[in-house]
């Protein structure tokens, strides 16, 4: 089935176009282990991610914390998060991220259709890798967490970008459940990105399916040649 080419491509950030696994992921882990004492494992995160609400790391954090049975606050929490993200008396893990789509691509996708990012980070974390990247220049609009007044699950940041254009104008490539619950109540197309053999791909390719993802694809690399040969 041929679908219409979209005139503009809004972009999840963390695990679509950068690689969190050693930033997000590892502050995450070493974060439950400053508070519990206890040695999470890195798939265990994307059991928390296939859950909705999880798209926030402070929040995750903070749950995991939580189940694990120590009575800690998202205030607590998320200070020693943002400590060992930025880093205090050492390198944080920020400087761990890797930009995944070469400006080529970025390049080639800009000439087809308008770029925009809805991300659940705040803008201070997008600024500073996106600066690294030296890719703010190719995307329109950025809507952030602190943007809108609901952040995902709900569609304000998605509804924001289209500025009253068609949904069906647009195509919203992400990775986890609440871009896709998102992307679904706002009426927009949804490409999901699970890298192949993940544990988040074995856990979330499913329900990013019944969300109604049109693929799923491995990589974001991929994305301009899966439109040139699916869209019209």
């Amino acid at each position: 089935m041929k679908f219409l080419s979209p005139k503009i491509i809004i972009f999840d950030v963390d695990g679509v176009l950068v690689d969190v696994r050693e930033s997000f992921h590892r502050t995450v882990i070493e974060t439950v282990l400053f508070f519990t004492g206890k040695r999470v494992k890195p798939a265990e995160i994307h059991e928390w991610k296939n859950r909705s609400g999880f798209n926030d790391d402070w929040t995750l954090s903070t749950a995991w914390v939580q189940s694990l049975g120590f009575n800690k606050s998202y205030e607590d929490v998320k200070a020693k998060f943002v400590e060992l993200y930025w880093g205090k008396d050492k390198a944080g893990h920020v400087d761990r991220e890797r930009w995944l789509l070469p400006k080529r691509e970025l390049e080639r996708l800009a000439k087809r259709a308008e770029l925009a990012l809805f991300t659940g980070r705040v803008e201070r974390e997008l600024d500073y890798t996106m600066k690294r990247a030296g890719v703010r220049s190719y995307f329109k609009k950025i809507i952030t967490v602190e943007n809108v007044s609901h952040p995902k699950p709900d569609p304000e940041g998605l509804l924001a970008i289209l500025d009253g254009r068609d949904p069906l104008s647009a195509v919203y490539v992400g990775d986890n459940i609440d871009d896709a619950r998102a992307s679904k109540a706002a009426g927009v197309p949804f490409i999901g990105i699970l890298p192949y053999r993940s544990a988040a791909r074995r856990q979330r390719a499913k329900s990013l399916e019944d969300f109604g993802a049109i693929t799923i694809l491995g990589s974001v690399r991929q994305l301009t040649g899966w439109l040139r040969k699916n869209t019209q």
